[in-house]
């Protein structure tokens, strides 16, 4: 029989990353919100409580646990905000993990240990101006100088890229062409504050708003050989890689916003009284919760079990776009219900839902779009 209950060492983490959530995220976090402030004190807080490091090795400073561990905080994190859930996701699957997975051991030894205290943040710079879903349309290239790459181009929509803490960005650039003539696309990584490495203007968003996006430019900027990640022209390879990992925790994160849905309405529903009766005892608003219920239900074990064929070393690339895919949709469709159900009150940026509305429309886009996500499972179906 399969059982899907957690064991101790994750119900544990889940609980205890609950608690913070709705102690220390959930009264101070609209405020940032509206402000557009980046909340480096409860990233301090996440970072002293191991949560940057959950997926790595203690000898790098990590805790020794888990992907799925990872996708648990992330779960409940996103039942409170999605700002900070972003926050870590990037920081861990797209700043830490290409490092983990492809660097040297001299990179990891270097970078590493800060990641996962939280005392640094790294960030990934795949997508661009004129590349979004085709990531392989790279125009950012890469030149050999000697001993050093001397980068120019741009990188856009780059999370966790200009924040006080943020140490490094690893870039993919065309390093020049392979055999048959197409492009080879190499990651390197490019330290903060490296001379012609620019962070441009913070975007202005419809959601996220206490996370960090900026635009990158690269103005001959001279990096080290050595931080060449990976092997030469496998930049490309590597990162879809890592998206695979990626969807899954962005799975996990869009479980969380629809689930944080479901726990608003309830208690809203028994609050709330039109008509003389509380609008919980309607049926039209019980099955509006039934079906966010489903849906959350449904979008968890589809996570669940692309975590499971991850850790068990299987191939996993089809489960992930399924699980990124049906809980991006859980969790739009729940905060377009949930909007619904708040009234006039959902469109108020003061409350959870409201928050969860705008912040919901970007996980069908971030990481691969939907539409991505179904030509993967068509492709993994031999079409």
């Amino acid at each position: 029989m399969i059982d899907l209950r957690l064991d101790d060492t994750y119900e544990t983490l889940r609980k205890t990353v609950e608690e913070f959530a709705q102690r220390e995220v959930a009264p101070i976090i609209g405020d940032f919100y509206e402000r557009e402030e980046f909340p480096y004190g409860l990233v301090a807080q996440m970072g002293e409580m191991g949560l940057f490091g959950l997926p790595f090795p203690e000898s790098y400073d990590g805790m020794g646990g888990d992907y799925f561990a990872l996708c648990l905080a992330l779960e409940e994190l996103a039942r409170v905000d999605s700002s900070v859930a972003i926050t870590l996701e990037a920081g861990v699957s797209l700043g830490a993990m290409p490092i983990y997975r492809f660097g040297t051991e001299e990179q990891k030894e270097q970078w590493l240990p800060a990641l996962c205290r939280g005392e640094q943040l790294g960030a990934f710079g795949l997508t661009e101006p004129d590349g979004g879903s085709d990531a392989g349309a790279t125009k950012t290239t890469a030149k050999l100088d000697g001993d050093h790459w001397v980068i120019n181009g741009s990188k856009s929509f780059i999370t966790n890229s200009g924040t006080d803490i943020t140490s490094l960005v690893t870039v993919t650039a065309v390093t020049g062409k392979k055999d048959g003539g197409g492009k080879e696309i190499s990651a390197i990584i490019v330290p903060s504050g490296t001379p012609g490495f620019t962070v441009e203007k913070k975007y202005s968003k419809v959601g996220w708003n206490a996370s960090d996006t900026h635009g990158l430019s690269f103005d001959d900027v001279r990096v080290p050989q050595e931080n060449l990640v990976g092997q030469r022209g496998r930049g490309y390879a590597q990162f879809l890689s890592i998206l695979d990992e990626g969807r899954v925790a962005i799975a996990a994160l869009s479980v969380g916003l629809a689930q944080g849905c479901v726990d608003e309405c309830l208690r809203y529903v028994n609050e709330r009284e039109a008509f003389g009766s509380t609008i919980g005892s309607y049926q039209a608003i019980q099955f509006k919760l039934a079906d966010m219920e489903m849906r959350t239900h449904n979008a968890r074990l589809a996570y669940y079990a692309a975590a499971s064929k991850m850790l068990r070393g299987e191939p996993f690339k089809k489960e992930a776009a399924i699980a990124k895919l049906t809980s991006s949709n859980a969790a739009m469709d729940n905060a377009r219900e949930a909007t619904q159900i708040f009234g006039g009150y959902g469109f108020m940026n003061e409350y959870p839902v409201g928050r969860f509305y705008r912040d919901a429309k970007i996980l069908e886009v971030g990481e691969g779009t939907s539409e991505v996500q179904r030509m993967l499972i068509a492709r993994e179906l031999g079409l």
